[in-house]
């Protein structure tokens, strides 16, 4: 039924992540009555739970929506439910006692002259002679067959998300072993050292003709820019990041609003540390793990 365990947050929040994107179909017949639960599911910043269903049918809609809202934390949600009919099901009867009663009446009044005597698909065409019996509908197990149905649509839904999440979690994973890789290429580049910016000074004062400069005011001017150019923070922030990304993808569940905060710090820290580097070499990490970061941004908006 609606309210079976797989749809209780903790039988798979703890366990994996999930994408907000998903299809699910359920169908059945009852009676005469065919029906068809579909329920589509996109990126959204809450939860939004949309059902259209046919007149008469709000309690199984209800139930459905009721289903979705406790399996689901995130994403925009459209279900709805057609009910079909098929011609064959009308069954036609012939009223033969009144067949009769007409063909004995019509046989013993005379026929004027110039008037055509009575045929059969005359009386067929008088009312009540031919009925049409419509099916009766179970109301009762249409509603049950319809809540069941519903039931094994969101749990289709459940699982076209997480497999989706699967997906997107070995994606992510690499993004963040990406942007930690750059880390440390950052933290090891050369260009960061006091000594290579005392060497890229001398060279420039060499170039304008000041190949004289006091050594220790020389010195002094290479510590100072090297402290401007630092970014031992920005690469220990990136670090931390990088390890809650990590605790978050093995935590599971729905983790998309943290990640999606990450992703922010991430871009925050590598603005900054493309803004201090002080070499080429390092302008290119900062913007390679800029790039690196918009792409798991880009990811992490279709997480749960």
């Amino acid at each position: 039924m609606l309210q079976a365990p797989i749809f209780t947050a903790t039988g798979f929040a703890m366990a994996q992540i999930a994408s907000m994107t998903g299809f699910a179909r359920a169908a059945g017949t009852t009676g005469s009555i065919h029906w068809v639960w579909e329920v589509r599911s996109v990126n959204g910043r809450g939860l939004e739970v949309r059902v259209r269903v046919p007149a008469g049918q709000d309690g199984p809609g209800e139930a459905a929506r009721a289903a979705l809202q406790k399996a689901l934390t995130r994403g925009q949600c459209q279900l709805t439910l057609t009910l079909t009919k098929p011609e064959a099901a009308a069954r036609v009867r012939i009223n033969e006692a009144l067949l009769a009663s007409l063909a004995q009446a019509v046989a013993r009044v005379p026929v004027p002259e110039g008037v055509a005597p009575a045929t059969m698909d005359g009386l067929l065409g008088l009312r009540g002679v031919i009925e049409v019996e419509d099916e009766t509908i179970d109301s009762e197990a249409l509603s049950r067959d319809l809540t069941e149905g519903a039931a094994r649509l969101v749990a289709d839904l459940v699982a076209a998300r997480r497999a989706e999440g699967r997906q997107l979690e070995q994606v992510v994973t690499a993004q963040i072993d990406r942007i930690a890789a750059l880390t440390q290429a950052a933290e090891d580049n050369p260009a960061r050292q006091p000594a290579a910016v005392r060497a890229r000074l001398e060279a420039a004062v060499a170039a304008l003709g000041g190949s004289g400069l006091d050594p220790d005011r020389l010195h002094q001017e290479a510590m100072l820019l090297a402290g401007k150019a630092d970014v031992r923070e920005e690469l220990d922030r990136l670090r931390a990041h990088v390890a809650s990304a990590r605790e978050l993808l093995a935590a599971g569940g729905a983790i998309g609003r943290r990640l999606d905060f990450l992703a922010q710090e991430f871009g925050r820290e590598a603005n900054t540390l493309g803004a201090k580097a002080n070499d080429i070499s390092l302008s290119r990490i900062g913007l390679d793990l800029k790039a690196v970061v918009e792409q798991f941004r880009e990811q992490v908006q279709n997480i749960e």
